[in-house]
């Protein structure tokens, strides 16, 4: 490979397709020979984020189905880095090979080349296009040579990239995982959670008036062929190696319908929910989740205080820089008690952009204080009411933060003071432990312990492609109020709507448009009432045990390592 590489000679994009398909078979005679030498994951990045969680679960899949009495089959992840709260995900004995460089979008040389790509005109047959293609080429060598030097040397002998040719948030990082599968003969499962063409197509193809997607920024320079026609091989690439699994069945359908794909090929990959989510408990587990949470959210303080609104928002630019963990409230100083018998706490288990829609939460509770039972159940007890955010804010989506802080400002300049000062919004960016627990004789939280501590779960996204916190808030027996999110088809198959009665989730509907006054007095009884919807959390949590456990998921990979 490093010979070949070294000889090739790569000028503009034309040249590149070229050396993507060397004469090289498979090194082990069966995709289960090769499994069980080592397994690598690859990514961007690990954090606490739903690729690095849904990784570390197909690891234990693989890991348990491979290894046998005599030797344990080793699981690598390979990626650009490890942030802290990955520990909370990753086994200790599992490998870390981190490779600089491969980052994604904004993290990938501070987004520089992704700017270029994507977002920069690109002519076909100019310098700059020419000067990209030789770019690209050499950091996809480079990531190639190193990536090859550590599956070499570990005797790996599967691939199982998430995202990386699926999502372009690193075509040079796509391209070096085509060049190491194809001239080291590695088998490869290329899972794919989110492809360019979801919410993404040239802006020629739009309709009058039609908004931009989310993704259109990946069609920039479709008019530039040669440097498209790469783009369109590498996402996904079509190796005789690789198995391409994805999470609903539309994604499968686009790849065979109109990438042309072997539907042999193509198959759809589900999750698992571990055992620890159907475990029961009460009020001392909330109690106690609670507590280690509101230590995380006051940095250790025995008390847990707001930060101004206003001076959060003052200081937004440099809180992105760190995003510690913070409660807000209307002033400073206003103290929460987290074992409150009165405090209702809504959860919405996602990271903060634009499509997960999270000041629709707050117009929720604005909408709640200006229904009468709500409000007057919540004055007379001296309630309080939290919303908690559990994910970070990717530095390119401080607008969208902005968003939701404004709805929180709406919200808190709609009440009375007394009552604005019982409303909080929490912000716990991924940490899930934090150096006083030790004195405090806590464990670290995991995102089972995290569900534990709502009411209910708050779920109102546009998109998704698969829907996590439906499963995992059933699995929990917590009410979900979820949109109908788009895809209609990955949601209809998130809860079940094709299969039998009781592998059906049933969720609360959270309304597009206005709040009904039915719908608003359905939330206040949930809220308000404990043993609320218990028929239906039961049968949640039973419709999810049939359909997500470990098992299932783990006979999914040992009928993929068949089908190479």
């Amino acid at each position: 490979m490093k010979e070949m590489l070294a000889a090739a000679s790569v000028a503009d994009w034309p040249d590149i397709p070229g050396y993507l398909h060397p004469e090289v078979g498979p090194v082990y005679s069966s995709a289960l020979e090769a499994a069980k030498r080592g397994v690598a994951f690859v990514t961007f990045d690990y954090g606490i984020d739903g690729v690095s969680i849904e990784i570390s679960k197909y690891a234990d899949c693989f890991e348990a189905f491979l290894s046998d009495d005599d030797r344990s089959t080793p699981m690598h992840l390979i990626g650009g880095e490890f942030y802290e709260q990955a520990d909370s995900v990753i086994r200790p004995h599992w490998k870390r090979f981190q490779i600089e460089g491969v980052n994604g979008w904004s993290k990938w040389d501070n987004g520089k080349w992704f700017s270029k790509l994507f977002y920069e005109d690109m002519p076909e047959g100019s310098d700059v296009s020419r000067d990209m293609a030789v770019e690209i080429w050499t950091q996809a060598v480079s990531i190639a040579r190193r990536l090859a030097e550590y599956v070499s040397s570990e005797g790996i002998g599967l691939l199982v990239p998430v995202n990386i040719n699926s999502n372009p948030g690193n075509p040079a990082y796509a391209l070096g995982m085509v060049l190491v599968s194809e001239y080291l003969g590695i088998f490869v499962i290329n899972s794919n959670h989110d492809f360019l063409w979801e919410g993404g197509a040239p802006a020629i193809e739009r309709a009058h008036g039609e908004q931009a997607g989310v993704r259109d920024h990946f069609y920039h320079n479709v008019g530039n062929r040669p440097f498209f026609d790469v783009i369109s091989s590498l996402y996904p690439w079509n190796g005789d190696l690789w198995l391409q699994v994805n999470i609903n069945r539309l994604q499968s359908a686009h790849l065979t319908d109109v990438d042309g794909i072997e539907p042999e090929r193509v198959s759809e990959l589900s999750t698992a929910i571990s055992e620890k989510f159907f475990e029961p408990f009460g009020r001392p587990e909330v109690l106690s989740v609670r507590q280690r949470m509101a230590l995380i959210l006051a940095d250790g303080a025995s008390a847990l205080t707001t930060v101004p609104l206003a001076d959060h928002l003052a200081g937004l630019s440099d809180w992105m820089q760190q995003q510690n963990p913070v409660l807000l409230g209307r002033r400073a100083g206003i103290e929460l008690d987290p074992a409150g018998e009165g405090l209702i706490l809504l959860l919405q288990p996602t990271r903060i952009i634009a499509r997960k829609r999270i000041e629709r939460d707050l117009q929720l509770l604005e909408a709640l204080f200006g229904h009468e039972p709500f409000r007057e159940a919540f004055t007379n007890d001296s309630r309080t009411v939290q919303l908690h955010i559990t994910g970070p804010v990717p530095i390119e989506h401080q607008a969208d933060l902005e968003t939701v802080l404004n709805a929180f400002a709406d919200l808190l300049n709609a009440l009375p003071g007394a009552l604005a000062d019982r409303v909080f919004l929490s912000f716990s960016v991924g940490n899930e432990d934090h150096e006083s627990f030790e004195a405090h004789g806590f464990e670290r939280l995991t995102i089972e312990d995290i569900y534990r501590m709502a009411d209910a779960v708050v779920f109102p996204s546009e998109t998704e492609g698969r829907g996590l916190p439906i499963v995992e808030a059933s699995a929990c027996g917590l009410p979900i109020i979820c949109s109908r999110y788009k895809p209609e088809q990955v949601f209809a198959d998130v809860v079940g709507e094709d299969r039998p009665e009781c592998e059906q989730i049933c969720t609360i509907h959270f309304p597009e448009d206005t709040f009904s006054e039915s719908f608003l007095d359905q939330i206040s009884s949930l809220l308000l009432t404990s043993t609320a919807n218990e028929a239906d959390r039961a049968h949640n949590k039973a419709a999810v045990r049939k359909r997500y456990s470990r098992d299932r998921l783990q006979a999914t990979f040992a009928a993929l390592i068949d089908t190479f």
